[in-house]
C-alpha cells in the first residue's frame, strides 16, 4: 500500500507545475509564498517527502489580518467609565453652584452604559463581570438602548418588548401562550433589566451634581453619611440644648406630586432630555397585583428537598444578616420608591427635602444670639471650639445670661431640632415649620406630629436616647467637721445611650423573647437543623454587628451584654429541645457557659459529636462571644471635627486645591521669597506636586468604582499616598535636573 501511495504522489509531483498554475490564478497574492514553500520542501531524490510537502501545501491557508469592523460598538468606547465619572465629580465640586445644562452629552457616552451594565449584572448575577467578558451582542443591545433613550423611544415598565435582557433571562417572549402573556401584563413583575440600566446611568450623572449642593445637615441616602455619623454629630453639636422638636415627614417618602419633584430638579438641572426621562418615570403607572380579598386555602406543607442554587444565581442573605436588618431603627425603615425611578428615588427625595434643609440653615443663623457671659459659643458665628477640649460636648450652665442657639439634623424623613432658649422660641419655630411644609410640600402637620420635649424626658432618635448628665465641680462647700453643705452644678454633658426598651421590642418582633419587664428568651427554631458549630458562628456574626451598631452608645457594655444574654438563652433552649436535655441548666453544664463544647443526647452521644471526635475536631466549635460584660469593648469617644466631611469629599477638595494654579503660585512665591529653595529644588517640588495630583486622581477613580466598602479601607488608601509619592524613578529626577540646567 505504501508503494502505491508513493507512486501516486510521484505522479502528482510531476504535474505539480500545472496544479500550481491553476491555484495561483485564484490566489495571486500568495504566489511567491507558495513557490518558496514548494521549492524549499521538494526533494527529487525522495518523492515521499515531496508528496507530504505537497499535501501540506494543499492544507495551507494564508493568514490575513481583518480590518477593524466600523460597526463594532466597542470602537465607541474611548475612555474608562470610572475616569469619566471621576471627572464629573471633580467638575461639580469645583463649581458647585453651576447650573447643569448639557447632560445629554453624558447620556451619549457608551462608557457609562457599559459601567452601568457591569453594576446591574453584579447585582443580578452575584459576580462582577469585567469589560472584556461582555459579548458583542450585549454591546449592540446596549447601543440600541442608548439610542432609544436619546431618541425618546424608550418606555418605562415594558413587559414584553426589550432592547436588552438580563443574561439570566432565557425566556422567548414571542413563543409564550396568551395565558402567560396575560399573567405578565396584569401581575406584579420585577423591575425590567433595561429599566435598571437607565436608572443606574441617570444616577451616575445626577449624583455628583446634587452631592456638591446638598446641605451638611442631612445624613441619609448619601454616600459616606450613615446613622453613626448622625449620632456623632448629635453628640458633638447638640450639647446644652434644653428643648427638642422631633418631626416625622416620612409621608413625603411614600410619594409626592410630580410637579413638586420636577420644580425641585429644575433649580439645578436644565437638560430637557433628562427631565423628560425622570418625569416619564414618575408619571408612568406601575402595574401591581390586585388583591380581591379572597383568602386562598392553605395547602398542607410537604417535605421539600434542599434547593440547589444555579451557577449564576446570587446567594441569599445569611440568617444573621436578616436578623440584623430586623433591628433597623424607625428612622431607617422606610426606603422611598417613586414610580419607575427605582434607585433614583432616595436621591429625588433628598432633592425635595434639601429645600427644607436650606430653610432651616437660614433660621439657625437668624436665631443665634451670643452672650458675653458664656464661656462657650461667644464667637461671631458660634462655631469656635472653646471650653473643655477633652469634653467637646461640655456646656456650662452657670451665669444669668445664656446664649440663644439652635441646631438641626435630618435623617431621611425624620428631623431633630435642638433649641437653647425659652420654650416660646421653640413654639414659634414649630409654627413657622408647619407653615413652610404646608406651602412647599402640601403636607398638613400639627402640634402632635411636631412635639416639643425637654431634655430631661429623654429624646429618642435612631434607637438612642438623648439625655443630660449634670457635672459637679471638685470644689465643695464644707463645714468644720468636713460635712458637705452644698455643691453646685456648673455644666452638663449630653449622654447618648442605647434604648434598652427599643432593643427588647426588636427582639420580640424577631421572636427571640417574650415579655417586657422580665424578658424570657425563646428558642430559635429556624436553626434547628443546623449544626452547633454553624449556629454558634451565625450568632457570633450577629453579635459582632450589634457591637459595631452600638459603638457610640454610652451604655455599650450593658446593651451588648443584654443581647448576648438573650441569644445565649435562645440557643440553650434550642439545644435543649434538639438534644432532649429538658432544661437550659443541663445545656450549660455540658456545653459550658459559652456553648463551646459539643453537646450530647440524654441517651448516649450525638452523631455530631461522633463525627467531630472521628475527625479530631472536637475543640473546633466557637463559643458565643461577649458572655461577660468585661469582654465587651469600650464606647468610642473619639473626637469628631466640627466641619466633618466624608473621605471621598476630602479627597475631591484636596485634589481641586492642589490642581488650582493659584495654590502652586502661592507656594512658589512664598518659598522663593524666603530663599528656602533653589531653582533645582523648585523643579523637584513641581514634579512632586504633579505626582501627588496623579495619585489623588487614581484614588478618586478607585473610590468611585465601588471597591472601597468601609471607612477603614479608605483610611488605609489615604495613608498609602505618601508611600507612593516617595517611590519616584531616577529618570524623572534626571529630567528635572536637565530642565533646571537648561533654565539656568
Amino acid at each position: 500500500m505504501h508503494r502505491h501511495l508513493s507512486i501516486f504522489t510521484h505522479k502528482l509531483l510531476k504535474n505539480s507545475n500545472s496544479i500550481l498554475n491553476t491555484t495561483t490564478k485564484h490566489t495571486t497574492t500568495t504566489k511567491h509564498t507558495t513557490t518558496f514553500f514548494l521549492c524549499s520542501h521538494f526533494n527529487p531524490s525522495n518523492p515521499r517527502a515531496g508528496g507530504f510537502a505537497f499535501f501540506r501545501f494543499l492544507s495551507y491557508s494564508p493568514v490575513s489580518r481583518r480590518p477593524p469592523d466600523p460597526e463594532d460598538p466597542s470602537n465607541l468606547i474611548k475612555d474608562d467609565g470610572v475616569s469619566v465619572i471621576s471627572q464629573m465629580w471633580i467638575e461639580n465640586f469645583r463649581e458647585p453652584d453651576r447650573i447643569a445644562t448639557n447632560l445629554s452629552s453624558y447620556l451619549r457616552r457608551l462608557e457609562l452604559w457599559v459601567l452601568a451594565y457591569q453594576k446591574v449584572c453584579a447585582d443580578e448575577m452575584g459576580a462582577y463581570m469585567p469589560r472584556s467578558a461582555i459579548q458583542r451582542a450585549a454591546l449592540e443591545d446596549l447601543l440600541a438602548l442608548r439610542n432609544a433613550v436619546l431618541d425618546s423611544r424608550f418606555r418605562w415598565g415594558a413587559r414584553l418588548e426589550f432592547y436588552i435582557k438580563s443574561p439570566k433571562d432565557k425566556i422567548d417572549y414571542q413563543s409564550l401562550s396568551k395565558r402567560k402573556i396575560k399573567a405578565i401584563l396584569t401581575t406584579t413583575q420585577p423591575t425590567p433589566f433595561q429599566d435598571r440600566l437607565v436608572q443606574e446611568v441617570l444616577l451616575m450623572i445626577l449624583e455628583p451634581i446634587y452631592e456638591s449642593r446638598f446641605s451638611q445637615k442631612s445624613f441619609a441616602f448619601r454616600p459616606g453619611r450613615t446613622a453613626h455619623t448622625a449620632l456623632r454629630v448629635i453628640r458633638r453639636s447638640f450639647a446644652g440644648y434644653l428643648w427638642y422638636i422631633k418631626g416625622d415627614l416620612s409621608t413625603i417618602l411614600d410619594g409626592t406630586k410630580v410637579g413638586l419633584v420636577i420644580n425641585a430638579l429644575i433649580r439645578d438641572v436644565r437638560d430637557k432630555k433628562v427631565i423628560d426621562l425622570l418625569k416619564a418615570a414618575l408619571v408612568t403607572p406601575v402595574i401591581t397585583t390586585k388583591d380581591d380579598g379572597v383568602e386562598k386555602k392553605k395547602k398542607k406543607r410537604k417535605y421539600q428537598k434542599k434547593r440547589v442554587l444555579a451557577e449564576d444565581e446570587p446567594k441569599p442573605d445569611p440568617y444573621w444578616l436578616e436578623t440584623f436588618f430586623g433591628f433597623a431603627p424607625e428612622e431607617a425603615e422606610k426606603l422611598p420608591s417613586w414610580g419607575h425611578c427605582g434607585i433614583l428615588s432616595p436621591l429625588l427625595a433628598n432633592v425635595c427635602l434639601d429645600e427644607l434643609d436650606r430653610w432651616m440653615e437660614g433660621k439657625i443663623k437668624d436665631f443665634y444670639h451670643p452672650s458675653k457671659s458664656d464661656v462657650i459659643w461667644n464667637s461671631p458665628e458660634g462655631e469656635a471650639e472653646q471650653g473643655n477640649t477633652s469634653w467637646p460636648e461640655f456646656v456650662p450652665t452657670s451665669g444669668p445670661d445664656k446664649t440663644r442657639k439652635m441646631d438641626y439634623i435630618r435623617y431621611g424623613g425624620h428631623i431633630l431640632i435642638g433649641v437653647r432658649g425659652p420654650r416660646a422660641d421653640a413654639a414659634t419655630l414649630r409654627k413657622q415649620l408647619i407653615e413652610f411644609c404646608d406651602q412647599k410640600y402640601m403636607l398638613k402637620l400639627d402640634n402632635e406630629s411636631l412635639p416639643i420635649e425637654h431634655i430631661t424626658k429623654g429624646i429618642m432618635f435612631l434607637d438612642h436616647v438623648l439625655c443630660r448628665r449634670v457635672v459637679y465641680p471638685t470644689l465643695r462647700y464644707t463645714a468644720t467637721g468636713g460635712k458637705i453643705i452644698s455643691e453646685k452644678g456648673v455644666g452638663t454633658l449630653l449622654s447618648v445611650t442605647a434604648s434598652l426598651k427599643q432593643c427588647i421590642k426588636q427582639f420580640r418582633k424577631l421572636s427571640f423573647l417574650k415579655g417586657d419587664r422580665d424578658p424570657d428568651p425563646q428558642p430559635c427554631f429556624r436553626m434547628f437543623h443546623a449544626t452547633q458549630a454553624h449556629t454558634n458562628a451565625q450568632m457570633n456574626k450577629f453579635l459582632s454587628t450589634m457591637v459595631e451598631w452600638y459603638k457610640y452608645a454610652d451604655n455599650r457594655k450593658k446593651i451588648v451584654n443584654f443581647c448576648s444574654y438573650i441569644l445565649r438563652g435562645s440557643l440553650a433552649k434550642l439545644y435543649a429541645a434538639k438534644y432532649k436535655l429538658r432544661s437550659r441548666a443541663k445545656v450549660y453544664k455540658i456545653g459550658s457557659r459559652n456553648l463551646s463544647r459539643p453537646l450530647k443526647e440524654k441517651k448516649g452521644q450525638s452523631s455530631e459529636y461522633h463525627n467531630l471526635l472521628r475527625m479530631g475536631l472536637v475543640e473546633s466549635i466557637d463559643g458565643l462571644q461577649y458572655t461577660r460584660m468585661s469582654l465587651v469593648p469600650e464606647t468610642d469617644y473619639s473626637p469628631f471635627p466640627n466641619n466633618w466631611r466624608p473621605d471621598h469629599e476630602k479627597a475631591l477638595l484636596e485634589y481641586i486645591r492642589l490642581d488650582d494654579p493659584k495654590t502652586i503660585e502661592e507656594q512658589r512665591s512664598c518659598i522663593m521669597d524666603q530663599g528656602l529653595v533653589s531653582p533645582q529644588d523648585y523643579i523637584s517640588m513641581l514634579v512632586w506636586n504633579y505626582k501627588r495630583n496623579a495619585v489623588m486622581m487614581d484614588q478618586l477613580s478607585f473610590v468611585n468604582s465601588g471597591s472601597i466598602n468601609t471607612e477603614r479601607d479608605q483610611l488605609l488608601l489615604l495613608g498609602s499616598n505618601q508611600d507612593k509619592l516617595e517611590h519616584r524613578t531616577k529618570e524623572e529626577e534626571e529630567n528635572g535636573e536637565r530642565f533646571s540646567a537648561s533654565q539656568m
